[in-house]
């Protein structure tokens, strides 16, 4: 070390040691990743802020054919009930007010009610068949009926994890392990991204309806990939990336001669030690240049017909559900490949009858306006769409509630490559296990890379001694569900 670096340069050895040691267990992967960006620095000019967009690891070159481009995942945080949305269970209702049989219970990690007397709870809405399809949804959700015929519903997931924070992270990252890359990380760094003027991966979050679980931020988090992976938080009130506007008295050419500058520096310690997250920083920073301009085009919603806004219910702007859904159109049409939409407002342990209806109601149109926009701009047949929860609730009551649910739930997809007015998979007459064609969540991950033209088992990450992919060591696409 010393003979390649001067020994009065302490810092410097130190940050190559530190360099090193990381490349030495962050793998064959990441190292690829920052000899493709060292190479891409190298041919550029000094005084040129322009960086490549990554174009995916995969580079363009699918293990199959691609039905789907993007991915819009639509999650409703708390724990959406599926026995008051898409699962209707006649037998519950019969059974309203008596013991929860034991046969079903006996041994069964329950969250809030082990050890509590267990008597069941019948659906608090009525259902009702829609479409050609003749599907049964809630009452709760008129708007997404018009659209039943659209949507893949499973009734039977099922996840490893009981309380929320964990429960995300395993529908987030495939493990209930905190660290790993999520699945927006996932893809953006097998695909690439459209843009580049934009973020690969975003996110936007809402809440209403109930008790609002925090979120933390290491759910959109990259993990052991580059840092460049990582979703971005948008604010869906003022200004959705703070800073993004140039301090008064500083202009836009002022603003690319401070950028050039630090990417000149950044650029001469980036071919001194060759670590991945100055490459990182390098791209980041162009990309913060180019937002000051896109960003302000993104959010400026006169563009939009009043006729698309009165379809979603909003104006726009109001951090609603609803208007993070037309942000999300938006943002899929600029380039975007990952787009995550938290509403948290499910978490119903009380009063889910009414908190239910509530919280539906602040979700219904907004995420049926989407479908709709999609399929009215030709984008739906490539776009993917999901729609899920961390976790169901139990078909015992928890006073006038209902408790955390692992064995058991609904999801629904649409778009790119899922067949519509289909459902999937089956709970017992209690809606308790799911016993027919039960899907797991490496499932679901699986389904959703192979309508993005990716073979789950063969897109890999070496890192400390081990292949990681997002679907852990298991799962296999839902072929039933597959266009």
């Amino acid at each position: 070390m010393k003979k390649l670096i001067s020994t009065d340069d302490k810092l410097s050895a130190a940050v190559n040691r530190r360099c090193f040691l990381g490349k030495g267990v962050q793998g064959v992967g990441t190292l690829g990743l920052a000899a493709l960006l060292q190479q891409s620095l190298t041919q550029a000019k000094e005084t040129d802020v322009q960086v490549p967009r990554w174009p995916g690891i995969l580079n363009g070159k699918l293990h199959h054919e691609a039905k789907a481009k993007r991915v819009i995942f639509l999650t409703m945080a708390g724990g959406m009930s599926h026995l008051e949305t898409f699962d209707h269970r006649p037998k519950l209702t019969e059974m309203d007010g008596k013991p929860m049989p034991e046969s079903y219970t006996k041994g069964q990690p329950i969250a809030q009610l082990q050890n509590k007397p267990l008597k069941c709870l019948a659906p608090q809405h009525t259902f009702a068949k829609h479409g050609e399809s003749g599907i049964e949804l809630s009452n709760i959700f008129p708007h997404l009926a018009t659209v039943v015929d659209d949507l893949a519903i499973v009734r039977s997931l099922t996840t490893d994890a009981i309380n929320h924070d964990p429960a995300h992270t395993f529908m987030n990252t495939g493990t209930t392990i905190s660290g790993r890359p999520s699945m927006g990380s996932w893809f953006t760094y097998g695909l690439g991204a459209e843009t580049e003027n934009l973020p690969g991966f975003v996110v936007l979050t809402s809440s209403g309806g109930g008790q609002d679980q925090p979120i933390a931020s290491r759910q959109w988090h990259s993990g052991f990939l580059p840092s460049r992976f990582q979703g971005v938080h948008f604010h869906g009130q003022g200004d959705p990336v703070l800073y993004v506007n140039n301090p008064p008295g500083v202009s836009r050419a002022q603003q690319r001669d401070i950028v050039k500058a630090v990417q000149k520096i950044n650029r001469l310690r980036s071919a001194s030690i060759n670590d991945t997250e100055i490459a990182t920083r390098i791209s980041q920073y162009e990309m913060a240049f180019r937002m000051q301009a896109s960003v302000p085009d993104l959010v400026d919603i006169s563009q939009e017909s009043q006729a698309t806004l009165d379809m979603y219910g909003t104006k726009g702007g109001d951090g609603s559900f609803a208007s993070n859904c037309l942000l999300a159109r938006r943002l899929a049409e600029r380039g975007t490949r990952f787009i995550q939409l938290y509403h948290r407002g499910w978490d119903h342990h009380g009063g889910i009858k009414n908190a239910s209806a509530v919280t539906a109601k602040l979700i219904d149109q907004g995420v049926t306006a989407l479908l709709k926009d999609l399929k009215q701009r030709d984008m739906l047949k490539d776009t993917l769409l999901v729609f899920a929860s961390e976790f169901g609730r139990t078909p015992m009551a928890q006073g006038n509630g209902r408790d955390h649910h692992i064995k058991g739930f609904s999801v629904w997809l649409a778009g790119g490559g899922i067949q519509g007015g289909v459902t999937h998979g089956s709970t017992d007459d209690l809606g308790y296990n799911a016993v027919e064609d039960v899907v797991s969540v490496h499932d679901l991950h699986a389904t959703m890379m192979h309508v993005l033209g990716i073979d789950h088992e063969k897109m890999t990450v070496s890192f400390q001694g081990r292949d990681f992919r997002l679907t852990d060591i298991s799962g296999n696409p839902v072929q039933a569900l597959l266009a």
